[in-house]
């Protein structure tokens, strides 16, 4: 799940651009399903959520120059947030990494 919080007079360009990486994971191996949502309480907060059969299946989406061509500058706008979710199961003992 990857947020963004976008104003009014970006949401053309926004819309457009997270579309297209919406269709991107689409289209890439392992790619389960792939949203652009809007918050129904505020609407200047949207998210691009993607369901993936595996880790690695999301972090290969993220290689080549397609995917940093479309990618990378729609990302650069999210919310500098955690956006890697999984089941309570897959996480196990989830501790925070470093020190």
């Amino acid at each position: 799940m990857t947020r963004f919080r976008v104003e009014p007079e970006a949401e053309p360009g926004f819309v457009v651009a997270a579309r297209a990486a919406s269709d991107f994971y689409a289209t890439r191996p392992g790619c389960e399903a792939s949203d652009l949502v809007r918050n129904l309480d505020d609407p200047q907060l949207w998210a691009l959520i993607s369901r993936w059969a595996d880790v690695g299946s999301y972090r290969r989406a993220f290689s080549g120059y397609e995917a940093k061509m479309i990618l990378t500058p729609l990302l650069l706008l999210a919310i500098d947030e955690p956006g890697a979710y999984a089941s309570p199961d897959a996480v196990g003992a989830n501790l925070p990494r470093g020190g």
